[in-house]
């Protein structure tokens, strides 16, 4: 489509809407109060033009939108429509149909000039009208057409109820949000000063009052998960054969959400179980709390002559400003549970208050979508309420089984879910009612676990395997310090609150020091012939930097095992003899290290407590041989005199996670990803600067270009008197 078509018989609907589109996109400017808004913002668009004329017709508009401001007047109607559609209580159903049209043809011209952008303040949008037509056209100039827009739609989302004659809507508009915050994905991954995001910089300055129920709404469409039915979906528009029309280009956000319903509903049970408004919901919640702007500190200047020094505002001068949804999410409180602020504390907004208990359950169905697992994580994270909702529930498995079963799967998830599983757990870890309840819940089987049957195991106990597993798959597959770090933390703060581990989870644990304790020694061994020894020790500055370092790591993993068998040995010894009997078992692998410099005082209470039950087995010995059943006996009934008198105490570690300085540059991406991965959103990716959008082949090095943005993220140690 090169051209403005001929206008058609207009005894043709069909021609007349393909019209009405070529002179939307045609050189000729309509005024804002030209009846052609309403013709079009009224007529069925049910075009079927294929996707390379719809290309076309975004490029027009692109070229002749400098003369035309076409884009700005259609999203002047959209929040004129939706006003309309606020104050009218029983707003007639071509109201609904004005709006949605225009938050659809918005939304595929607008991403399309998105994506073609030359500059990175998007002045080819035009978002403003010439003195005299705006006067025209009853607008005022002091309005900025963005927050005009940004302000209309989120009234909308956060006062007026999702029902079957607002559900389409309610979809389109969310379509349109993230196509006009889809700004970010051409700036880099490191928010900067000069970054320009009008729509989202928008919608970052509505009253506080707006914010709260904009959230509230995003999360009640994610709890309550409402479905469209067949009969409110008869004015959907399908195309004929396999073309797509305008409003249904599959690579446009679109279509692709617009076809979304009825699709559910052809498929099985469980998947029309599914909601695409409670998805695109979630997405925008987490695209909304996760931005951050960064603003730059008044530049330094030159004492003598008072001038602006340019060149010294770097990053150290920005600053990022409060993100008023995130403060939102963070401040929410249980709509049940109505308490005063106990510090007396003054709200500057209304406190959004929602059933924590519906998103608890919608979030242990769910946590099998990286989604929701990140949705979860800014939750316990940002919202003290709700983490100390989750760490006092009774069924603690709803949230954890699916997160252990995420573990188990590592192969077939992205290092980032696998991550962001791990952090919670750490956080859950960091509250000791937590780590003594799990082992106090049984479960009856776990079908997902293949390599051994396990019946009527703890939680406790599934949750040490689980995280001992995942140290092994990473030191084979991934090798990434991090997530080391984070399974040897967690482990860390349960060990002190072990009661009655299992056998086999008692095993790995003891066969997780052998595993690194063979790792460790094979980097000892690398340099051993050309490397001087002082006092039986390896002088690692004479090492290779790489081998160095990794030396270096080993060793700090190898006592974080040691203290966590401490720990439990310390402060659990009578109620785990299973622990007891791993180590008695394997015994052996502790000896080469018993005299080492590094390790020798923390190996100094095991050997205390073998010599102990060692002594008592020989006491007894009759020559003959000895059953795992009678050995556990005599260690479960030696334990009756066993007293620590001989342990030696240690300052007990106690991990924590905390965000590094600059989060937005791992979270801002992510948010993005998960958006597009899960169709959401879609977007041109030779236009996306913000991740990478190439795959290579070779996992390892996927692993390793997500593993650098993980790195972001970090946790802290700190060591807490006994």
């Amino acid at each position: 489509m090169g051209a403005v078509p001929s206008t058609p018989r207009a005894t043709r609907p069909q021609d007349s809407a393909e019209y009405l589109i070529g002179t939307f996109v045609g050189e000729k400017s309509f005024p804002l109060s030209s009846s052609y808004w309403q013709k079009l913002l009224e007529l069925p668009l049910n075009l079927e033009w294929p996707a390379h004329r719809v290309d076309q017709a975004c490029d027009l508009l692109a070229h002749n939108n400098i003369y035309t401001r076409h884009l700005a007047k259609i999203l002047i109607h959209l929040a004129w429509s939706l006003q309309e559609c606020v104050s009218t209580s029983d707003a007639p159903p071509s109201t609904f149909l004005k709006a949605i049209n225009a938050a659809s043809l918005s939304s595929i011209f607008l991403k399309y000039m998105i994506e073609t952008a030359n500059s990175c303040t998007f002045e080819e949008l035009y978002m403003s009208l010439d003195e005299n037509e705006a006067k025209a056209g009853n607008f005022s100039q002091d309005h900025d057409i963005a927050h005009l827009v940004m302000g209309t739609v989120l009234n909308y989302i956060g006062k007026v109820d999702v029902s079957p004659n607002t559900y389409q809507l309610h979809q389109q508009l969310l379509v349109f949000l993230l196509t006009a915050f889809s700004t970010q994905l051409i700036s880099g991954p490191s928010p900067g000063p000069m970054d320009v995001h009008p729509f989202i910089d928008a919608a970052m300055s509505q009253e506080s009052t707006l914010v709260g129920l904009v959230v509230h709404k995003l999360l009640l469409n994610y709890i309550a998960r409402p479905l469209l039915t067949y009969s409110s979906a008869s004015f959907m528009i399908f195309p004929e054969g396999d073309q797509p029309g305008v409003l249904q280009r599959v690579s446009s956000a679109a279509a692709n959400i617009m076809l979304l319903p009825l699709n559910f509903f052809s498929r099985s049970s469980s998947e029309a179980s599914r909601s695409p408004l409670a998805d695109i919901s979630q997405h925008f919640l987490l695209i909304l709390i996760h931005y951050h702007k960064c603003l730059e500190e008044e530049p330094l200047k030159d004492q003598n002559e008072e001038i602006a020094i340019p060149h010294l505002a770097h990053r150290e001068n920005t600053y990022f400003s409060e993100n008023p949804y995130r403060k939102a999410l963070e401040s929410a409180r249980d709509v049940e549970f109505d308490r005063t602020d106990i510090e007396g504390n003054a709200h500057s907004a209304p406190l959004v208050r929602f059933p924590f208990a519906s998103l608890y359950d919608v979030l242990g169905m769910s946590l099998a979508d990286e989604t929701a697992i990140l949705l979860l994580y800014s939750f316990v994270h940002g919202n003290a309420d709700f983490l100390e909702y989750v760490l006092v529930r009774t069924d603690i498995d709803t949230l954890l089984m699916p997160m252990l079963e995420t573990l188990y799967n590592a192969s077939k998830r992205t290092s980032n879910q696998i991550y962001m599983v791990l952090i919670i757990l750490l956080i859950l870890s960091q509250d000791s009612s937590f780590n003594a309840s799990i082992h106090k819940l049984t479960i009856s089987s776990v079908p997902w676990y293949k390599e051994r049957l396990l019946h009527q195991t703890s939680l406790g106990s599934l949750m040490v395997i689980i995280l001992i597993r995942t140290v092994k798959y990473n030191l084979s597959k991934m090798r990434d310090v991090y997530l080391h770090t984070n399974c040897l933390a967690t482990l860390a703060n349960m060990a002190p609150h072990v009661h009655r581990l299992s056998s086999y989870a008692s095993q790995r644990l003891v066969s997780l020091f052998d595993m690194l304790a063979r790792k460790y020694n094979k980097l000892s061994d690398q340099k051993i012939d050309k490397t001087p020894i002082e006092n039986g020790e390896l002088v690692e500055d004479n090492l290779p930097e790489d081998t160095s370092t990794e030396l270096h790591i080993f060793t700090d993993f190898l006592r974080i095992v040691l203290e966590i068998l401490n720990s439990i040995l310390t402060y659990a010894l009578p109620r785990n003899p299973e622990v007891v009997y791993a180590i008695m078992h394997r015994q052996e692998v502790f000896q080469p290290f018993k005299d080492h410099p590094r390790f020798n005082e923390l190996l100094e209470n095991i050997y205390n407590v073998l010599d102990f039950f060692n002594s008592r087995m020989d006491a007894l010995t009759t020559g003959g041989e000895w059953s795992v059943e009678t050995v556990l006996q005599v260690i479960i009934t030696t334990t009756r005199s066993w007293r620590g008198e001989s342990m030696r105490i240690f300052t007990q570690l106690h991990f924590t996670y905390e965000q590094e300085s600059h989060p937005e540059e791992f979270f801002i991406p992510y948010v993005w990803q998960l958006a597009i991965s899960n169709g959401a959103f879609s977007f041109n990716g030779s236009s996306i600067n913000l991740f990478p959008i190439d795959v290579p082949v070779d996992e390892e090095m996927i692993y390793e270009r997500q593993s650098s943005d993980l790195n972001r993220l970090s946790v802290s140690v700190q060591e807490e008197e006994v």
